[in-house]
Formats: structure tokens, C-alpha cells, sequence
């Protein structure tokens, strides 16, 4: 293969097109000889390049890694984000040779010089966008009337695309195909993986403006806003309490309810949340993952080697208003307090003495059992 200037020394022996890498002269040959190597195993399309199949493969997944820092739109490829960003500029680089009308897109061009042309446009009947293939107007209508054809013989659910059946498929047959290399974990969508392995590349693309704060959803930075905007948009029926998420809202609810749908499989306690019971799980296995550096203490929570910590460091960073004395942990602040509200929380079923702390109450109850066996 012949050498031409130093930006670009692969040439093509075919037709002289030149490449400034081996491998972008490699998939230009395919154009020549046909070949496409890359299959799609969702829709059996081919492609030369595997940057290819990369890109069309984002039409199933609905992944659009491109977002418009503007309006938060987002797009498959940077090319259609570049083209999305002249409407922002008001730029319209495609004009028409014919009446000088300009276009911020070449489909957009391609479709008005039909009228030019006099070749048959296909328009929607119900917002009037034209199409030039009667194919294209045809899966337009599909979001107009609802459509969907492809139906899932599982269940009564029906989808507008053969893939979105077919993703759909796996929530019956618990198919994951999708598989972490680094911890194993395996997804039903290849977007959900990709989502997953930030975890371990640490990648967070989704930057507050505001804050600077980094998250690696899109969702997690939507909810983050509410926090600078004070939008609460989740209230409690029962309290009035507000909530950013309509998922903390519902854990809230739990509260008022009692509801408690994580149950221990060791004993009889259930809990609120997920991550409730999961810590409690720790008191069965013994299982204590954090430990101190300074002393070797473990703890079975990240929290309590927090407080811990502070044992050796000496900080006590919460404050009584009343009286000023400090302590390490919120907890121990709010059992002080009730010394000067003098509430006591934890009352005897027994005799209704009422106590403080939950541990003076436990003492008190032995003083019940004793007289019980001296009885």
C-alpha cells in the first residue's frame, strides 16, 4: 500500500482515498469488496466496522450517550448532537438550490426538494410531517393510534418494535446475556450493563452545574436538582411530609402503614427497606466488614466506624443548644437532649415506668423477672 502525505499515509489501491490509520483503510476496503463482518443478533443487519455496529446497535438499547447541555436532549451518534445544536444556534448549513430555503438537517433538505422534484411525499394525516417511503409513515402512525403489534405470548403486554418484545421476553425467561467481566453480575439489556460498570471504572457523567456534584444516571441528576430548586414534589397524604423521590416517599409511607415487606429468613423480624435488613442480616453471620485502622475494632456497619473513629480523633461535632456539651454521633446528641425535654420514650409494659434510654428500660424489666422467680 502506497504512502501519501503524513496525516493520512494509508492510501486505498482502488480508488486513491487515503486514511491516517491501517484500520480505518481496512473497513474502507469492505466498501469495495462487500464484505461486513459485524452482525447485529438482534435484527441481523451487517456492517464493516465494528464502530458501526456500535452505533446501530444503540437503536435497540436506547442508549443516546450524546446529551445537549442546553435542553438535556440526547442522541445516538456526536453527529446528530452537532446537527441538534444548530437549532440552539439558529444555523442552517443546507440550503436548497433551487428556492434558497435553508435546513438545519439534510433529511430535512432531502424531503423538501421532493416538492421541487415533484416526487410523491407520504404525509401524516394526523401532524402532517412528510415522509418520502410509505414504510416510514407507516411505523410514524404506530405513535399516534398506539399500535403495537408484536405481542408477548407470556402475558397481555404488546410492543411497538419486535426488539422491544424481545427485551421484554427475558422478564419472563430470566435471560440475561449481558455479563460483567470484572464481578459477574449479568443484565437483560447491554444499557443496563454499561450503566453497571461505572460502578467499577468509577465514571460519573452527569455534572450539576449548580454544585459540581457527578452522578452516574441521568436520574440520579434530575432528582439532584430538586435539592437547589427546593421542589418536593412527593407528599404524604398522612403528614404532609415532602419528598424528592416518589421511592423515599413510599418507604415513608411505611411508617404510617407499618408495612414491613423484607422479612429475615433466619427469624421472625421484617423490615421497611432493603438496606434495614440487610445490616440486620450482619447480626446472624457476625459478619463485621469495617474495621479500624488505628485500633483493629471491626463494625458491622460503615456509620458506627464513623462514630468510632472519632474516639481517636477526638472530634465530637454535634452540639447541645441548651447546655453546649458535644458528642460523636447524632444518636448520643438526641438521648442527651431528652435531658432537658424530659421525655422518656421507652415505657414498662409491666408497671408503665418510663425511661430514657432503651437500655435503662431493659435493666429495669429485670427487677420484674426477679420478683417473678422469688414469687
Amino acid at each position: 500500500m502506497g504512502k501519501t502525505s503524513g496525516k493520512k499515509p494509508y492510501s486505498c489501491q482502488v480508488c486513491n482515498s487515503s486514511f491516517s490509520t491501517k484500520s480505518h483503510l481496512e473497513i474502507h476496503v469492505r466498501t469495495h469488496t462487500g464484505e461486513k463482518p459485524y452482525s447485529c443478533e438482534f435484527c441481523g443487519s451487517s456492517f464493516a466496522g465494528k464502530s458501526q455496529l456500535t452505533v446501530h446497535m444503540r437503536k435497540h438499547s436506547g442508549e443516546k450517550p450524546f446529551v445537549c447541555q442546553l435542553c438535556d436532549s440526547s442522541f445516538i451518534t456526536k453527529q446528530n448532537l452537532k446537527r441538534h445544536l444548530q437549532s440552539h444556534s439558529g444555523e442552517k448549513p443546507y440550503s436548497c438550490e433551487v428556492c434558497v430555503s435553508g435546513f438545519t438537517k439534510k433529511q430535512y433538505l432531502k424531503t423538501h426538494m421532493l416538492q421541487h422534484t415533484g416526487e410523491e411525499l407520504h404525509s401524516c394525516g394526523v401532524c402532517n410531517l412528510p415522509f418520502p417511503e410509505k414504510s416510514a409513515l407507516k411505523a410514524h402512525l404506530r405513535t399516534h393510534i398506539g399500535e403495537k403489534p408484536y405481542s408477548c405470548d407470556s402475558c397481555i403486554l404488546s410492543f411497538l418494535t419486535q426488539y422491544d418484545l424481545k427485551r421484554h421476553a427475558r422478564t419472563h425467561t430470566g435471560e440475561k446475556p449481558h455479563s460483567c467481566e470484572i464481578c459477574g453480575s449479568s443484565f437483560g439489556q447491554k444499557a443496563h450493563l454499561k450503566i453497571h460498570m461505572r460502578i467499577h471504572s468509577g465514571e460519573k457523567p452527569y455534572s450539576c452545574e449548580v454544585c459540581g456534584s457527578a452522578f452516574s444516571r441521568k436520574h440520579y441528576i434530575k432528582t439532584h436538582m430538586l435539592i437547589h430548586s427546593g421542589e418536593k414534589p412527593f407528599s404524604c397524604g398522612v403528614c404532609g411530609s415532602a419528598f424528592t423521590e416518589k421511592s423515599t416517599l413510599t418507604v415513608h409511607m411505611r411508617k404510617h402503614t407499618g408495612e414491613k415487606p423484607h422479612p429475615c429468613e433466619v427469624c421472625v423480624l421484617s423490615f421497611t427497606t432493603k438496606s434495614d435488613l440487610k445490616r440486620h442480616i450482619q447480626i446472624h453471620t457476625g459478619e463485621k466488614p469495617y474495621t479500624c485502622e488505628v485500633c483493629g475494632s471491626s463494625f458491622s456497619q460503615k456509620p458506627h466506624l464513623k462514630i468510632h473513629m472519632r474516639t481517636h480523633t477526638g472530634e465530637k461535632p454535634y452540639f447541645c443548644d441548651v447546655c453546649g456539651s458535644s458528642f460523636r454521633g447524632k444518636s448520643n446528641l438526641t438521648v442527651h437532649m431528652r435531658r432537658h425535654t424530659g421525655e422518656k420514650p421507652y415505657i414498662c409494659e409491666v408497671c408503665a415506668s418510663s425511661f430514657a434510654r432503651k437500655d435503662c428500660l431493659k435493666v429495669h424489666m429485670q427487677t420484674h423477672a426477679k420478683k417473678n422467680l422469688s414469687a
